[in-house]
């Protein structure tokens, strides 16, 4: 795998939706979708060596997109509170969606007509007669569901690359031109559903490395060169290997290393999983992250703090999202054929049947949508 070359931060980037738009419009741009790798956890798109597009360029494709980006800072990472509230508000509209077609529902019900039209039975005496207050409730949750995929879908129609969003839309709005509106809110609200589990994992993942970095210290005790015993605070990525740290009771250790003086027990549950706090003494190896517990210790680096233990399992859980199983890219190849094809023979179960006097165009319509 070719190394990094540039990055950037995506707001908006919460699922496999939004990087499959993004490799159809940057990956032109790159000289193809190998030169993109996608970090989901952070927002993140690198692109590799061999990717020669300006960075504005780049920045207005994915404006193109309907997302907003900047370039990457080493110091970045995950949205604080957008992705919080966008989180929120895509459950916000998934949970009003399903009030309301509850709603709907009980309407239609106490209108006269009974549950079973209500529940869209076709053998049902006028099932398909929906009350206008009826009709209103139903069209209000279905655009509560298809908030967030309307634009994505009109995107997708726009530049004639038919996606899943598209697909779903299409069927929607044909199950409301043939008054299925129980239908098309149930469509609608399904889909919302899955895109706002898939958001909430992706969360569950964020805040889940984000505890890991919550480990890190922000400063080092190091020990002055005069010889005196005096230290000074320092961020830890200035702190060269070999260099003499104090920690204090209590304390994260702030870099890997090992104990030069003193003797006490340190808490390493966070990186080793060991419910015991583990004693230590000169010699001993200490990991970052770790705690330590009622003395002073006096400890040395080995290693810088952007190599150490707990720096390559945060850096590993982002790379892991730069990395695709070869069945992830089969999926991939499947999904740039299925939809299309699926929209081509539901054109064509649409149109050949009625020419042919199969059947009446409002029965092969049904049929088309339901495929």
């Amino acid at each position: 795998m070719s190394t990094p070359k540039r990055a950037f931060k995506i707001h908006g980037m919460d699922c496999a939706e939004e990087t499959a738009v993004l490799k159809r419009e940057v990956g032109p741009l790159v000289g193809g979708e190998a030169n993109l790798a996608f970090d989901l956890l952070n927002g993140k798109m690198v692109l590799l060596e061999g990717a020669s597009a300006s960075s504005e360029a780049i920045l207005q494709a994915i404006r193109a997109t309907g997302m907003q980006a900047e370039e990457w800072t080493e110091r970045q990472t995950g949205d604080g509170q957008g992705r919080p509230l966008a989180l929120r508000a895509r459950t916000t509209a998934t949970i009003l969606s399903a009030i309301l077609i509850l709603v709907a529902l009980v309407v239609h019900a106490t209108s006269g007509a009974g549950w079973l039209a209500a529940l869209g039975w076709r053998e049902v005496e006028g099932a398909h007669h929906v009350p206008l207050a009826t009709r209103t409730i139903y069209a209000l949750a279905t655009l509560a569901a298809s908030w967030f995929i309307l634009p994505k879908a009109w995107l997708s129609a726009r530049r004639l690359r038919p996606d899943m969003n598209l697909l779903m839309t299409v069927a929607v709005l044909g199950a409301i031109g043939i008054g299925e509106w129980l239908e098309a809110a149930s469509v609608a609200f399904l889909f919302a559903v899955s895109l706002a589990l898939e958001a909430w994992s992706l969360g569950r993942a964020r805040r889940a490395v984000q505890s890991l970095l919550k480990l890190t210290s922000d400063s080092v005790h190091l020990f002055s060169d005069c010889g005196c015993g005096e230290t000074k605070d320092v961020p830890p990525d200035q702190v060269k290997v070999g260099s003499r740290f104090q920690i204090r009771p209590g304390e994260r250790i702030p870099l890997d290393g090992h104990v030069v003086e003193g003797e006490g027990e340190v808490n390493e549950a966070s990186i080793t999983g060991e419910s015991l706090p583990r004693p230590k003494g000169p010699g001993s190896s200490l990991f970052a992250g770790s705690i330590n517990g009622n003395t002073t210790l006096v400890g040395e680096s080995t290693h810088p703090a952007s190599d150490s233990v707990l720096s390559r399992i945060i850096r590993m859980v982002g790379e892991a999202q730069h990395r695709r199983a070869p069945m992830e890219q089969w999926v991939d190849r499947f999904a740039r054929v299925y939809t299309p094809v699926v929209m081509g023979l539901a054109i064509l179960v649409l149109v050949l049947p009625p020419l042919l006097n199969l059947g009446t165009w409002s029965a092969w319509f049904y049929r088309a949508l339901v495929l």
